[in-house]
């Protein structure tokens, strides 16, 4: 499942940062640029977070969801866009952008259970090297040890611009709407007690506010062929 031999000429980077900034979609480019592998750990919160809901248990019964969790088999996998997410076989990767999976996704993800979990499961696919993951606390706590740490952010404002551009055509919201829910959803991440979005001492910050998504990627590129020569 998405695994590929070690290499000594590789390196994992870890790109954080909260709901919005861009992660994954520097992250697909920063893979595609480096022929790593592109792993998007917020598609498997939001594949549990789809699977609770289906299920009809509430995001806040931790003993229910810990028990739900432990029953779910999620895999990623190549897809058209980047990477396609399978839940017990069923590929949902449509799905789990839903705005019920969104608004959503920030409880399931405060599970000590669900962490644990999927935490396990993110560090055995980096175990080889040559990933590009991204998430809320990938480089404080899933790969501290990964060599290149970015901190991805951007105004609220901008964020919620971004994202107001993805989903007008095919959902009913407003741009205020949606700033208010990226803002909650970003405390949320901050305040949760297992995990919290925080940026790791050693991370490079990054505000992609006033740059383009290739921008970022490119600099992002620069800084892991550094790193891979300063460890050579």
């Amino acid at each position: 499942m998405m695994q590929q031999d070690g290499d000594s000429d590789r390196i994992n980077i870890a790109i954080d940062g909260p709901a919005g900034a861009g992660k994954s979609t520097v992250a697909r480019k920063v893979a595609e640029q480096l022929d790593y592998i592109y792993i998007d750990t917020g598609a498997m919160y939001r594949a549990v977070t789809l699977s609770a809901q289906r299920a009809g248990i509430e995001p806040r019964d931790s003993e229910k969801l810990s028990v739900h969790a432990r029953t779910l088999d999620i895999k990623l996998a190549p897809g058209e866009n980047g990477q396609a997410v399978f839940l017990n076989g069923e590929n949902i990767t449509d799905l789990i952008r839903s705005r019920e999976v969104t608004l959503a996704v920030s409880h399931i993800a405060a599970n000590e259970t669900v962490r644990e979990l999927l935490g396990r499961l993110q560090r055995q696919l980096a175990e080889s090297k040559g990933v590009v993951m991204d998430g809320r606390d990938i480089g404080s706590h899933v790969l501290p040890d990964a060599e290149l740490k970015i901190f991805l952010t951007a105004s609220v404002q901008e964020r919620a611009q971004r994202r107001f551009k993805e989903i007008a055509a095919t959902q009913s919201i407003t741009l205020e709407q949606l700033e208010q829910e990226i803002a909650e959803r970003d405390r949320l991440d901050e305040q949760r007690e297992i995990s919290p979005l925080i940026c790791a001492k050693d991370a490079i910050v990054l505000d992609s506010t006033s740059m383009s998504i290739d921008e970022v990627a490119a600099l992002i590129v620069k800084l892991s062929r550094t790193k891979l020569a300063e460890a050579k």
